[in-house]
Protein backbone atom coordinates (compact mmCIF):
# COMPACT_ATOMS: atom_id res chain seq x y z
CA UNK A 1 0.00 0.00 0.00
CA UNK A 2 2.48 2.37 0.47
CA UNK A 3 3.96 1.56 -2.66
CA UNK A 4 1.09 3.03 -4.29
CA UNK A 5 0.74 5.75 -2.16
CA UNK A 6 4.13 6.91 -3.29
CA UNK A 7 3.46 6.27 -7.01
CA UNK A 8 0.48 8.06 -6.91
CA UNK A 9 2.45 11.05 -5.28
CA UNK A 10 4.96 10.73 -7.57
CA UNK A 11 1.96 11.13 -10.13
CA UNK A 12 0.73 14.04 -8.47
CA UNK A 13 3.89 15.88 -8.55
CA UNK A 14 4.61 14.92 -12.13
CA UNK A 15 1.29 16.72 -12.98
CA UNK A 16 1.90 19.47 -10.92
CA UNK A 17 5.47 20.25 -12.41
CA UNK A 18 4.09 19.64 -15.97
CA UNK A 19 1.39 21.94 -15.49
CA UNK A 20 3.58 24.79 -13.91
CA UNK A 21 5.52 25.00 -17.28
CA UNK A 22 2.48 24.46 -19.54
CA UNK A 23 1.53 27.78 -17.92
CA UNK A 24 0.99 30.65 -19.84
CA UNK A 25 2.66 34.19 -18.35
CA UNK A 26 0.59 36.53 -16.28
CA UNK A 27 -0.55 39.04 -18.60
CA UNK A 28 -2.72 42.57 -17.67
CA UNK A 29 -5.32 44.08 -20.23
CA UNK A 30 -6.85 47.73 -20.72
CA UNK A 31 -10.10 47.69 -19.26
CA UNK A 32 -12.43 49.88 -21.12
CA UNK A 33 -12.75 51.42 -17.73
CA UNK A 34 -9.25 52.36 -16.97
CA UNK A 35 -9.07 53.47 -20.72
CA UNK A 36 -12.16 56.02 -20.27
CA UNK A 37 -10.65 57.41 -16.82
CA UNK A 38 -6.99 58.09 -18.35
CA UNK A 39 -9.26 59.73 -21.51
CA UNK A 40 -11.38 61.82 -19.18
CA UNK A 41 -8.38 62.67 -17.31
CA UNK A 42 -6.03 63.80 -20.00
CA UNK A 43 -8.40 65.92 -21.80
CA UNK A 44 -9.57 67.22 -18.45
CA UNK A 45 -5.94 68.62 -17.77
CA UNK A 46 -5.70 69.78 -21.69
CA UNK A 47 -9.11 71.87 -20.50
CA UNK A 48 -8.29 73.35 -17.55
CA UNK A 49 -4.97 74.97 -19.85
CA UNK A 50 -7.08 76.42 -22.51
CA UNK A 51 -5.91 73.75 -25.03
CA UNK A 52 -9.11 72.01 -27.35
CA UNK A 53 -7.67 68.61 -28.39
CA UNK A 54 -8.21 65.00 -28.85
CA UNK A 55 -7.26 62.22 -26.57
CA UNK A 56 -6.89 58.65 -27.87
CA UNK A 57 -6.38 55.39 -25.62
CA UNK A 58 -5.30 52.35 -27.40
CA UNK A 59 -4.52 48.82 -25.71
CA UNK A 60 -1.83 46.68 -26.38
CA UNK A 61 -2.76 45.47 -29.66
CA UNK A 62 -2.82 49.30 -30.68
CA UNK A 63 -7.08 48.97 -31.10
CA UNK A 64 -8.95 52.08 -29.59
CA UNK A 65 -10.26 51.71 -26.54
CA UNK A 66 -11.78 55.24 -25.67
CA UNK A 67 -11.73 58.43 -28.37
CA UNK A 68 -12.68 61.56 -26.99
CA UNK A 69 -12.29 64.85 -29.26
CA UNK A 70 -12.44 68.33 -27.42
CA UNK A 71 -15.18 70.83 -28.99
CA UNK A 72 -13.42 72.68 -30.91
CA UNK A 73 -10.38 70.51 -31.86
CA UNK A 74 -9.40 70.27 -35.12
CA UNK A 75 -10.28 67.27 -36.82
CA UNK A 76 -6.66 66.85 -37.79
CA UNK A 77 -5.64 65.92 -34.05
CA UNK A 78 -7.57 62.96 -34.82
CA UNK A 79 -5.35 61.47 -37.29
CA UNK A 80 -2.43 63.10 -34.80
CA UNK A 81 -3.54 61.00 -31.98
CA UNK A 82 -3.48 58.03 -33.89
CA UNK A 83 0.05 58.17 -35.31
CA UNK A 84 1.00 59.41 -32.15
CA UNK A 85 -0.11 56.33 -29.88
CA UNK A 86 1.52 54.05 -32.98
CA UNK A 87 4.72 55.52 -32.40
CA UNK A 88 4.35 54.91 -28.92
CA UNK A 89 3.40 51.41 -28.85
CA UNK A 90 5.59 50.13 -31.83
CA UNK A 91 9.06 52.24 -30.23
CA UNK A 92 7.77 51.70 -26.67
CA UNK A 93 8.44 54.67 -25.22
CA UNK A 94 7.20 58.27 -25.58
CA UNK A 95 6.83 59.54 -28.90
CA UNK A 96 8.61 62.22 -30.04
CA UNK A 97 12.31 62.81 -30.41
CA UNK A 98 14.57 61.08 -28.10
CA UNK A 99 16.37 63.61 -27.57
CA UNK A 100 14.17 67.59 -28.69
CA UNK A 101 16.06 69.14 -31.34
CA UNK A 102 18.14 72.41 -30.85
CA UNK A 103 15.79 75.28 -31.15
CA UNK A 104 14.89 76.25 -34.83
CA UNK A 105 15.42 72.80 -36.03
CA UNK A 106 13.25 70.79 -37.25
CA UNK A 107 12.73 67.07 -35.61
CA UNK A 108 13.78 64.65 -37.85
CA UNK A 109 10.92 62.44 -39.81
CA UNK A 110 9.30 59.05 -38.08
CA UNK A 111 11.49 56.02 -39.77
CA UNK A 112 8.09 53.96 -39.56
CA UNK A 113 5.03 55.15 -41.76
CA UNK A 114 2.05 55.95 -39.67
CA UNK A 115 3.79 56.98 -36.93
CA UNK A 116 4.15 60.35 -35.99
CA UNK A 117 8.35 62.02 -34.71
CA UNK A 118 6.15 64.04 -32.09
CA UNK A 119 5.63 64.45 -28.16
CA UNK A 120 2.40 63.40 -26.65
CA UNK A 121 2.27 59.54 -27.00
CA UNK A 122 3.11 58.22 -23.74
CA UNK A 123 2.89 53.85 -23.41
CA UNK A 124 0.78 53.03 -20.26
CA UNK A 125 2.96 50.49 -18.24
CA UNK A 126 1.89 47.63 -15.91
CA UNK A 127 4.83 47.44 -14.40
CA UNK A 128 7.70 46.76 -17.09
CA UNK A 129 4.84 45.76 -19.58
CA UNK A 130 2.91 47.98 -21.96
CA UNK A 131 -0.50 47.32 -22.09
CA UNK A 132 -1.54 50.25 -23.86
CA UNK A 133 -1.09 53.97 -24.92
CA UNK A 134 -2.50 57.48 -24.35
CA UNK A 135 -2.23 60.38 -26.95
CA UNK A 136 -2.78 63.72 -26.99
CA UNK A 137 -2.87 66.22 -30.32
CA UNK A 138 -4.08 70.06 -30.21
CA UNK A 139 -2.27 71.64 -27.22
CA UNK A 140 -0.20 74.50 -28.57
CA UNK A 141 2.91 71.81 -28.53
CA UNK A 142 4.09 68.42 -28.25
CA UNK A 143 5.41 69.06 -24.75
CA UNK A 144 1.65 70.21 -23.56
CA UNK A 145 0.29 67.75 -25.52
CA UNK A 146 2.44 64.77 -23.31
CA UNK A 147 1.76 66.64 -19.93
CA UNK A 148 -2.00 65.91 -20.25
CA UNK A 149 -0.93 62.52 -21.73
CA UNK A 150 0.66 61.92 -18.51
CA UNK A 151 -1.24 63.13 -16.28
CA UNK A 152 -4.56 60.67 -17.68
CA UNK A 153 -1.86 57.60 -16.87
CA UNK A 154 -1.26 59.62 -13.13
CA UNK A 155 -4.89 59.14 -12.14
CA UNK A 156 -5.11 55.49 -12.69
CA UNK A 157 -1.63 54.63 -11.01
CA UNK A 158 -2.39 52.90 -8.85
CA UNK A 159 -4.27 50.37 -11.03
CA UNK A 160 -1.00 49.99 -12.94
CA UNK A 161 0.66 48.52 -10.37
Amino acid sequence: MKLKTLMRLAAGAAALTANAFAQLPNTKVLTMDVAHIIAQEALNNCKASGYKVTVLVVDGLNAPKALLRDDGASASTTENVKMKATAAMLYNRPSGPAQPPPPGQAAPPATIPGTMNAQGGVPIKWGEMTIGAVAVSGAPGGDKDAVCANAGIAKVADKLK
